[in-house]
């Protein structure tokens, strides 16, 4: 049983490219820095006691600039390169963070993270774009899965060391920490990763390079564009984990910074002892879109839960338990599903358009729910996002059928 499993590990990480192992560790290491957006919300209401609807606002021009971003980041990754992208977003969303710290006007958070957000997000499509560029089509999902194993890795370490900061030194050295952490990742990045040269594709018949067609537009295709809409709509229950969920459980469970750290620490950690080795089993026995859609049933019940017993710290470790093996079950798929509908000339656009579909999560989603939450409260909004849950699985499952 022992081997089987040690087996089972080691082949779930062979055959991945040594690119693919530096960009998973310039993730990890500027998500290790993860702080600031987990307890944004709670820092804006507790701290700076704003109410719950001016942190849903904050949270709404995060998402505008995530979406912006996302637009940008696409675009430019198609015309200069992801490596450019890549760099200059960690490098200035650094010293972006560290200025919001000092930041005390409503209008002057919003605006700073409206810039930080587009900056940050700009991240995304050429991250995504750099996997596809790094990586051989039939590993291209575990591909995907390692650098999720480094985003979570670099999550269960960053809300946890947010929270103990918040708790020995105040909400101050948040800023720095996160700031200073994407500046060392760019750093990292700039001297580790070297850009992967293109190769020119010559005729078999001539000697001169075949003339490239014009790649087709992501926006003409209507599968796509269906997809994305219902993954929009699973990333705004999902996203829930960092706006609402942290605020539910500092306001009505009563816990502590530290313990909520704890419990964004779990979801991290889970993804990394479990995905690799999961998604390897997964993506040789089922369909990728069914995969997606069980892990956003899993989104739902993970909120439910809430109302269908009493709140308390085991409940809370279930629910985390299950949000995060929807986020397993789902989102290395998404990831491959979008990729898989791109070529060599339009990777950018189509990252690009997926990004912005999580980034309009983050535009709707908190602002709305924030505001469910405040006029019929949360249990309210965890029956609402369960209702979508399960509209959204029944419509992955008839894009599986009709496709």
């Amino acid at each position: 049983m022992i081997a089987r499993t040690v087996s089972l590990y080691r082949d779930s990480f062979s055959g991945l490219s040594k690119s693919v192992w530096l960009l998973s560790a310039v993730t990890f290491i500027n998500r290790s820095g993860t702080m600031v957006i987990p307890f944004l919300s709670v820092y804006l209401t507790a701290q700076k006691g704003f109410s719950l609807g001016d942190a849903g606002m904050t949270m709404l021009f995060f998402g505008l600039g995530s979406f912006a971003g996302s637009f940008l980041g696409g675009y430019l990754t198609d015309k200069i390169g992801y490596y450019s992208v890549l760099f200059w977003s960690l490098f200035l969303g650094g010293f972006l963070f560290v200025f919001l710290g000092y930041v005390d006007s409503l209008w002057g958070v919003w605006a700073t993270v409206f810039v930080l957000s587009t900056i940050g997000d700009s991240f995304r499509p050429a991250t995504m774009t750099a996997v596809g560029v790094y990586s051989r089509p039939e590993n291209r999902t575990r591909s995907f899965s390692l650098m999720r194993m480094a985003i979570n890795l670099g999550w269960s370490v960053g809300p946890a060391a947010g929270g103990l900061l918040i708790a020995t030194l105040g909400y101050d050295m948040l800023f720095w920490a996160d700031g200073l952490t994407c500046i060392g990742a760019a750093l990292f990045f700039r001297f580790m990763l070297k850009p992967k040269k293109k190769v020119e594709i010559v005729s078999e018949t001539e000697d001169e390079p075949v003339k490239k067609q014009k790649a087709p537009s992501a926006y003409k295709d209507k599968t796509y564009l269906v997809f994305l809409a219902m993954t929009t709509i699973g990333s705004l229950i999902f996203m829930q984990l960092i706006s609402t969920l942290p605020v539910f459980y500092n306001q009505e469970m009563h816990l502590s910074e530290a313990e909520i750290g704890g419990l964004l620490a779990l979801n991290g950690l889970l993804i990394v002892l479990v995905e690799m080795p999961l998604i390897f089993t997964l993506e040789r026995k089922f369909n990728g879109l069914d995969s997606i859609a069980w892990g956003v049933l899993m989104y739902g019940f993970s909120y439910l839960v809430f109302n269908l017993v009493p709140a308390g710290m085991f409940v809370a470790i279930v629910s985390m338990i299950a949000l995060s093996f929807g986020e397993i079950f789902n989102m290395p798929f998404t990831n491959t599903y979008a990729m898989s509908r791109a070529t060599d000339e339009n990777r950018g656009q189509y990252m690009g358009l997926f990004s912005m579909s999580f980034s309009l999560a983050h535009i709707v989603g908190p602002a709305v729910s924030f505001k469910v939450a405040e006029l019929w409260g949360f249990g309210t909004l965890w029956y609402i996002l369960a209702g979508l849950s399960v509209l959204v699985y029944f419509g992955f499952m008839l894009m599986k059928k009709f496709e």
